[in-house]
């Protein structure tokens, strides 16, 4: 018998089954409820509507909390340094052994007499850096032409000069004059007008210069048993010209040596001034600081950019495990429909 006819005869004699059967089915069906299948949770959508203004909301509010208290911080920080430089400046400048005088302005024309000044009979460096403020741009012309006028008569010479006259007038020179006459060099530029800053630096050169000096002999004298040996020995080809060869060597270096002598004793010879004549207005303008509204909203926004990256962060880690489930949860799905399909089929 061939299945179709089998099933055909099932159907047709419609077999029952027991009664003690169904009332068996019947007792498992009320004992045990039929178990759904596992579906993907889902949320109210009202619970979404909440919970996404709730989360940008509480990000705002808290980048704001410490924006403010960030910005308070900041503002004592600001405070401590402020007080530290404070502190500092009011030291006085011979505190600590040093070759740098700096004068603090003053309210008078009159030159600040300085501690340190060059040593007679050393070679050393001097440079100084004044700012004179003087009352408008007119008088920043007339200063300059008299700083100028000054530099001559020192005995000194112009480097750069710079001019601007309006209404904040500025003027920039850079002279040198000889270090015997630094100090009255720097007591003439300072009575131009109200001293706002002074500064004079001494640097020694006189162990530089011996060093050189005494390279300088010993390479002469060198040179002299060299020039003694070629005119006064009988010397085979070979070591005359080693000796020759060694000759032009040495002299070569005790030209650079005798360069470098001429360069110390004119650096040593000649001081070099900076100064700077400023107008009231041209003078200590400083940025005005930012509000404390300003320093908040800059916080803030720190805050908004550091909780971003944190998200983004979040997001790269949990994104593979969130599409590995949404992966399953789909296959799952397919899968069961497939079977209810067949069953229905069959």
């Amino acid at each position: 018998m061939t299945s179709p006819d089998l099933m055909h005869e099932l159907r047709a004699a419609r077999p029952r089954a027991p009664h003690a059967l169904r009332a068996r089915v019947r007792e498992i069906a009320a004992e045990e409820p039929a178990r759904a299948g596992w579906s993907w949770p889902r949320l109210p959508r009202r619970t979404g509507l909440v919970a996404v203004p709730a989360m940008v909301a509480l990000a705002f509010v808290s980048a704001g909390v410490l924006g403010l208290a960030r910005s308070d911080q900041r503002t004592e920080t600001a405070r401590e340094n402020a007080l530290e430089a404070m502190t500092t400046d009011s030291v006085p400048p011979n505190a600590y052994p040093s070759t740098t005088e700096a004068a603090p302005a003053t309210g008078s024309g009159k030159a600040q007499d300085s501690t340190i000044g060059p040593t007679t009979g050393r070679a050393q460096r001097v440079s100084a850096t004044l700012t004179v403020e003087v009352a408008d741009a007119d008088a920043v012309s007339r200063a300059a032409q008299e700083a100028l006028d000054l530099t001559r008569s020192l005995g000194g010479h112009v480097v750069s000069a710079s001019v601007a006259t309006g209404e904040q007038g500025t003027a920039s020179l850079t002279v040198r004059v000889p270090v015997a006459r630094v100090q009255d060099a720097i007591a003439g530029l300072s009575a131009l007008g109200r001293i706002v800053s002074q500064q004079v630096t001494i640097d020694d050169l006189q162990e530089q210069l011996d060093t050189l000096e005494r390279r300088e002999a010993s390479l002469k004298a060198q040179i002299a048993r060299i020039s003694a040996r070629l005119e006064t020995e009988e010397l085979d080809a070979e070591t005359r010209a080693l000796l020759e060869t060694r000759r032009r060597t040495l002299q070569a270096e005790l030209r650079e040596i005798k360069t470098g002598i001429a360069s110390t004793n004119a650096e040593a010879r000649m001081s070099t001034i900076q100064l700077a004549v400023v107008t009231p207005g041209a003078y200590g303008v400083a940025a005005p600081p930012p509000s404390r509204l300003d320093r908040t909203i800059d916080e803030a926004l720190n805050v908004l950019a550091w909780e971003g990256v944190v998200a983004l962060g979040l997001l790269i880690v949990i994104a593979p495990f969130a599409i590995t489930a949404a992966a399953v949860w789909l296959g799952r799905r397919v899968y069961r429909r497939r079977e209810e399909e067949r069953l229905l089929a069959a």
